[in-house]
């Protein structure tokens, strides 16, 4: 069982849903990218997703866009981040990791040595957004052997024969989009998410998480009430925006005992 399944039999056993929050690594500066990450477990986070900064994030809003150019003012690149994931495993070696980002830096390292350096560097899924399933089988297969979830969005817009060759090709779990639009781009519209919750649910046993809406404590609750995971992306980059050196765990742990807190309450 991966570190990911592991997580969510444990919070299904306990009846709760996943918090799983989003950083950008290298935003602010990549000293401070580890230490936040256990400053996130610290403060609740049962898995985290780490994006892999990249020049044109097209799935993104302008939230994680800014977070991406600072991060890449700093030379961050995929092998940095694996770094980053090898040294915060040598601390922490239960919370699931998962790489969120974009096809490029990866083939330019080249897919077979992304699996492995991502092996070993304790990555434990692969969120690619511009992977189709129509064209990433093998990416996928190799990832999968290696013992690395692959993680696949679905979005409002996703077709009831395509969620199905998604489905096949998923582990871990699958991360459903909750807005028509980029990240942190418009408000909830809960009822419409409950119902794409549902039919997903029907033709799998993979755990759901919601994303790209979450903006605050009631959303989070709202989310949790529908799905096995509650993903805050822009609104955690934000609280990382907004702070001073000095302030930034501080802020980011604040925001995260709001969200655990509405999540618990579910």
């Amino acid at each position: 069982m991966s570190r990911i399944q592991t997580v969510f039999a444990a919070l299904k056993s306990q009846g709760k849903k996943a918090l799983i929050p989003y950083i950008t690594a290298g935003d602010p500066h990549p000293d401070q990218t580890v230490p936040l990450l256990h400053a996130l477990v610290a403060s609740g986070a049962d898995m985290i997703e780490l994006g892999v900064p990249f020049s044109d994030p097209m799935a993104d809003g302008p939230v994680i866009q800014r977070a991406s150019e600072r991060a890449l003012v700093h030379k961050m690149g995929l092998r940095k981040v694996l770094g980053m994931v090898r040294a915060f495993r040598e601390t922490n070696q239960t919370t699931p990791i998962v790489l969120m980002g974009y096809a490029n830096p990866i083939e330019a390292m080249g897919c077979d040595q992304f699996v492995t350096l991502a092996k070993e560097a304790g990555v434990d899924g692969v969120l690619t957004v511009d992977y189709p399933p129509e064209e990433s089988e093998a990416f996928n297969h190799a990832l999968v052997s290696a013992g690395i979830d692959s993680i696949f969005l679905l979005s409002p817009t996703t077709e009831a024969s395509r969620t199905a060759l998604i489905v096949k090709q998923a582990t871990g779990f699958l991360y459903y989009v909750s807005l028509k639009g980029v990240t942190g781009a418009a408000n909830l519209d809960i009822v419409e998410v409950k119902k794409r919750v549902a039919e997903i649910r029907s033709q799998t046993s993979l755990p759901i998480g919601v994303g790209f809406g979450v903006k605050d404590a009631a959303t989070a609750r709202e989310v949790a009430a529908i799905a096995d995971a509650v993903v805050v992306g822009s609104r955690m980059v934000l609280a990382i925006e907004n702070a001073d050196a000095g302030q930034l765990v501080t802020n980011v742990q604040a925001l995260m005992k709001e969200l655990r807190t509405a999540i618990d309450s579910v």
